[in-house]
């Protein structure tokens, strides 16, 4: 008997030992889930491992490599050939392309030509400046998609919090509805009630638990909203910790709509828009001018395919080294370059008016935010005294009934609007937060704590 115990406790302080390690080797292989998640850590996470930042910042890299092959176009090119021809017959006399009739039916042509861009219209610093543009673009993009994200996270991570307090609220009102239940039962079974003051107290707690589950619900789902937006685990046990908080909110709106108008990256990407287009009608411009090239050739015959000198030639050079400009010029297209110019300019103008819309559209974001927060503001004030109110009626219906001069019904109700008060108190919070929230974004703002001026 011993020995099987022995046994027995050997198997098992191993299988504890596994699971101890393989949960320590879990959490080091992925130490984010680690730790409690503040709203400020959340919203640092999601900067780091969020998808759509991650391919943001492919897009200027991306821009970056576009900026240094245009750069590349100001540069000389060089280009290598190699020709070989043959003839169907061998020649009848003389000499042809530098050869002998004895070595006439094959030729072989090596070169090497460099290409010095003088002048294209302008079109190589157009496009160059356009390249910059576009990285400077991306940059922008890469702010405003970090904005929306953070006012994702900052959205979810309140509605979770709010959630929270939903289930407290409803926590408490079943614990209110049994006692309630209690206390019907009691004075039921000693005849001082009726049976129906137990049947009401017993729909309203199944009403109140019912309740419960969905705001349970709601904590579940919007932690596992939090996960995705994180890139965590949507399996994970996060310590998400936080509280809704009510700080005033002091900005004018006109100080809103200043930095509004400075920071904000849509704004920076329709100016950006805008300036590219005037680029593009820049390049398109260059085909009205002509364009100017310097070359060097270097050119090599033989009778070889190695390009050998030996014992070929009669009396020509085997090598040849020129240099020169070329220009060309094309003067007439049937109005194909020159609509397509008109096409370019009329981009810049139907940008110039989208960037005038967005600028309006960012004045209207900030004003609605702001006038949000001051509802909202409103609103926990008077809900905090309701549900002051509530809790003092409660109490006093809940003595009345005690002392057999109240009815049920009266404590019941009692405890409704306790539960109703406290969730408008609750929805005035996390609309506040939100509306915070949602008008730092409008200002174009990073604000990961929420921290309120």
């Amino acid at each position: 008997m011993t020995k099987r115990f022995t046994v027995f406790s050997l198997c098992l302080f191993m299988l504890l030992s596994a699971v101890t390690v393989q949960a320590q080797t879990s959490a080091k292989a992925n130490p984010a889930v680690n730790g409690a998640y503040t709203l400020e850590r959340c919203v640092q996470r999601a900067l780091e491992a969020n998808p759509t930042i991650l391919a943001a910042k492919s897009q200027i890299q991306g821009a970056d490599y576009g900026t240094k092959s245009a750069r590349g176009d100001f540069l000389p090119s060089v280009t290598a050939g190699y020709d070989y021809k043959t003839y169907n017959r061998e020649q009848s006399g003389g000499i042809k392309d530098g050869l002998t009739a004895e070595h006439g039916k094959s030729s072989y042509t090596g070169s090497i030509v460099v290409t010095q861009p003088i002048f294209k219209g302008f079109s190589l610093l157009n496009n160059y400046q356009k390249q910059k543009l576009t990285k400077k673009r991306q940059e922008a993009n890469l702010n405003n998609v970090e904005l929306v994200v953070i006012q994702d996270v900052q959205t979810n991570f309140l509605a979770l919090l709010k959630a929270r307090m939903d289930v407290k609220s409803a926590e408490d009102s079943v614990e209110r509805l049994r006692s309630q239940l209690k206390v019907n039962t009691a004075f039921y079974d000693v005849g001082l009630k009726p049976r129906v003051d137990v049947l009401q107290a017993e729909v309203e707690l199944a009403t109140a638990e019912q309740d419960l589950l969905k705001a349970r619900n709601a904590v579940s789902t919007q932690t596992a909203k939090l996960n995705s937006l994180l890139n965590l685990p949507l399996t994970a046990d996060i310590n998400y910790v936080g509280d809704l908080q009510y700080d005033p909110f002091n900005l004018t709106l006109r100080q809103c709509l200043d930095r509004a108008y400075e920071f904000r990256p849509d704004l920076k990407i329709g100016e950006k828009a805008v300036e590219i287009a005037a680029k593009d009608a820049g390049i398109a411009s260059s085909s009205f001018m002509p364009s100017v090239d310097g070359t060097v050739t270097y050119t090599k015959n033989s009778d070889e395919p190695g390009l050998q000198d030996e014992g070929y030639l009669t009396h020509e050079s085997s090598e040849t080294l020129t240099a020169g400009v070329s220009a060309t010029w094309t003067v007439w297209q049937w109005g194909a370059d020159y609509y397509d110019y008109k096409r370019t300019d009329e981009v810049v103008t139907q940008l110039e008016a989208e960037l005038e819309d967005i600028r309006l559209n960012a004045g209207f974001e900030v004003k609605q935010a702001l006038l949000s927060i001051r509802e909202a503001s409103d609103r926990i004030g008077v809900a905090r005294k309701s549900v002051e109110s509530a809790k003092e009626s409660y109490r006093m219906a809940l003595a009345r009934y005690q002392a057999q001069v109240g009815t049920n019904n009266d404590v019941l109700d009692a405890q409704s609007r306790v539960t109703s008060s406290e969730a408008q108190l609750i929805e005035a919070l996390a609309d506040y937060n939100t509306a915070v929230a949602n008008l730092y974004v409008a200002m174009g703002e990073k604000n990961p704590s929420l921290e309120v001026e």
